[in-house]
């Protein structure tokens, strides 16, 4: 006997035991269940199962019950005929590229989500899902850390990926939302270990600067900082400059400056998560082992390598100790703190907003810029600018309820 394709689409006011009942009269006539879906937006129930069953007598009354059955749950049914040609057409998909795009701000709007759907349809990809990651907003409470957050399922080819970045990036600008393009492999899927940068990254200043505020070079060095972040001039260089224009510095003032470090809003909630998930994290810096270290007794981090400041009868001479850790030193770290986990480049992870952090964003499987110079921005493969570092975690598909298992 031949067999029937039907696909069965619920609509209606959600309630336990639907799932339950529906697939329990599915299950009487034996049919064999090709797929299933559900969504839940405000309490109200879409849900699609496709199934096999006989042709003839027994098709007719697997319906017959079915829709008795949605009737007596107060529920909407309809029911699609699906051909053989059709549905194989559909599995053959299933090999197609798979890819992941995560839309971040502190909240979305129709605008938003309209512009980026838009260029995914324009290239001929198809949304296979859509997942909120972030809890509900309020409409009455004022929410003191905003954040929004969903997740896109896509699946097709892909002819040029710069030129569909090229026009997320667009979107991003226009209408000062965060969106991350990743393919759905299993590195994305099986992350291990965050690198950051320092300055401005996981903490917001640039403590150099501060440094020289109380130097009375303030200026100068300010100066010589947004030019080497803006990749100005030569990273190196830069350094050596401001750490001249240091010198006689009292060593009590670092101490000072290091416990009143203004930690980046999320971080706390990005790092305690990131440990509990098992991750590995470090701080690559072109700062100084002195605030990392302060930092990383702060946060947990496993690792810091950064530059060390050269101290005699206490005060900064305004020279350092060993080799510059510059954009190039922070990618090796990155490769060598990765070589010493075990760790696949592919499954690493840095964040940074300098010029100089491009090397190891560029060389890690996901690289972050995070409230990014311009010219970084145009060179990561992804950035936050909207909401705080725990942005990160949505870029990693974690969702809230993940998260406040934790905290």
């Amino acid at each position: 006997m031949a067999n029937e394709i039907i696909l069965l689409n619920i609509s209606g006011q959600d309630k336990p035991g639907l799932t339950s009942s529906l697939t329990g009269v599915l299950a009487q006539y034996g049919a064999k269940i090709l797929d299933i879906g559900q969504a839940n937006i405000h309490d109200t129930l879409s849900l699609g199962i496709l199934f096999k069953t006989k042709s003839g007598s027994k098709s007719a009354a697997v319906l017959k019950d079915l829709l008795f059955k949605a009737y007596e749950l107060g529920i909407s049914a309809k029911f699609t005929p699906i051909t053989n040609d059709n549905y194989e057409n559909w599995v053959a998909l299933q090999g197609k590229d798979r890819y992941i795009v995560t839309i971040l701000g502190e909240r979305l709007s129709a605008v938003q989500i309209s512009a980026v759907t838009k260029v995914i349809a324009d290239k001929n990809l198809n949304i296979d899902s859509i997942t909120r990651l972030t809890g509900r907003l309020s409409l009455i409470k004022e929410e003191e850390y905003p954040r929004a957050s969903i997740q896109l399922s896509i699946r097709g080819g892909i002819d040029s990926k710069e030129d569909l970045t090229a026009k997320f990036m667009d979107i991003s600008r226009e209408l000062n939302v965060d969106i991350a393009f990743q393919e759905d492999n299993i590195y994305r899927r099986n992350r291990r270990l965050v690198c950051f940068d320092m300055d401005s990254t996981l903490i917001q200043t640039e403590v150099i600067d501060e440094l020289a505020e109380l130097a009375g070079v303030g200026k100068e060095v300010k100066a010589i900082t947004e030019s080497a972040m803006q990749g100005e001039i030569d990273f190196n260089e830069s350094f050596e400059r401001r750490m001249k224009l240091l010198k006689g510095l009292s060593e009590d003032v670092l101490h000072n400056v290091a416990i009143n470090l203004p930690i980046t809003k999320g971080a706390h909630r990005l790092i305690n998560t990131l440990k509990s998930y098992g991750f590995k994290t470090a701080i690559l810096s072109g700062g100084f082992t002195y605030f990392g270290h302060y930092l990383q007794k702060e946060l947990g981090i496993d690792y810091v390598f950064a530059n060390q400041l050269e101290i005699k009868d206490g005060a900064l001479t305004g020279g350092y100790l060993g080799e510059i850790v510059d954009g190039n030193k922070k990618a090796e770290y990155l490769k060598e703190i990765a070589k010493k986990e075990g760790i696949d480049i592919s499954q690493t992870i840095a964040v940074g907003d300098g010029a100089n952090d491009l090397p190891m964003l560029n060389l890690a499987g996901l690289g972050i810029a995070f409230h990014a110079k311009p010219t970084v921005k145009e060179n990561a493969q992804s950035s936050i600018s909207s909401i705080g570092l725990d942005g990160v975690l949505y870029l990693l598909g974690y969702h809230d309820r993940h998260i406040d298992l934790i905290e």
